[in-house]
């Protein structure tokens, strides 16, 4: 294919994947009292009655507060694991890594039925620690493989040198390894944030009536109430999304680049 063509597909192809998402942003600023489109007149009428809703509002903080903390455990649980990984004979390497991100590759609704019956014995049914601790799971794997990717250019002898200096493990580790590949766990936060923020599969399991996340109540007002505010928060979704994604690639290419050299 010739140039003009080319670009042509990638263009029809990026409009047939972006379209749903340019509607629904549209569609969020209507006046009607109802899904429609094209909207009647635009307007913020919808934006307004998501941040006068305590329901909405509870189910946003809700997700911020499981989301922080989920970054905090996973962010630190995965860095631990990527250097571990880093360390172990290659023989038993691909085996734990294999099981460090199944979460990644085993079906979303296998993980969730797996998380539910082991959470429904000690109580963690609609309670926000469960879903923390599930979120947690889901999320550790992401931040393995980012911080995996920055631990591959990273020069180990640096790290001997300063142990050969006087330092600490700890200190060799904040002060030469951690400055090193900070934007593979930078990268590797964002990612954790993202997969907990947006995760509706196993909320639907977990969550309950005490601890409704943003996307289960998305989920729950396309099932019973219907109105162009789910518009409007979805689109403050897909803006969050987008900003956070944009900042973990701009981090990926930082490392990419410190790898590089």
């Amino acid at each position: 294919m010739n140039r003009p063509a080319l670009r042509l597909v990638v263009v029809l192809v990026l409009l047939f994947m972006a379209l749903p998402i340019l509607l629904i942003v549209v569609v969020s600023f209507s006046s009607a009292t109802y899904l429609t489109f094209p909207p009647p007149a635009l307007g913020l009428r919808w934006y307004r009655a998501y941040l006068d809703s305590p329901g909405w509002l509870a189910a946003t903080w809700l997700s911020l507060t499981v989301g922080a903390a989920v970054v905090v455990l996973a962010t630190t649980l995965g860095t631990l694991a990527a250097l571990g990984l880093g360390r172990l004979p290659r023989a038993a390497r691909a085996a734990v890594a294999a099981l460090v991100l199944s979460p990644m590759i085993v079906p979303g609704i296998v993980v969730a039925i797996g998380i539910y019956y082991a959470f429904s014995r000690y109580g963690l049914i609609g309670t926000p620690i469960g879903l923390v601790l599930a979120h947690t799971c889901l999320a550790v794997p992401f931040v393995v493989t980012s911080v995996s990717a920055s631990l591959a250019g990273f020069d180990r002898s640096l790290e001997q040198a300063a142990r050969s200096l006087g330092a600490t493990p700890w200190g060799a580790f904040r002060q030469v390894t951690l400055p090193l590949i900070r934007p593979g766990v930078l990268a590797g936060a964002l990612f954790a944030f993202i997969t907990s923020f947006d995760e509706l599969i196993v909320a639907l399991f977990l969550s309950g009536s005490g601890a409704v996340t943003l996307p289960r109540r998305m989920w729950d007002d396309l099932r019973f109430d219907i109105d162009p505010t789910i518009a409007a928060v979805s689109t403050l979704t897909i803006a969050l999304t987008a900003l956070l994604l944009g900042g973990a690639h701009l981090l990926r290419m930082r490392t990419g680049r410190a790898a590089g050299h």
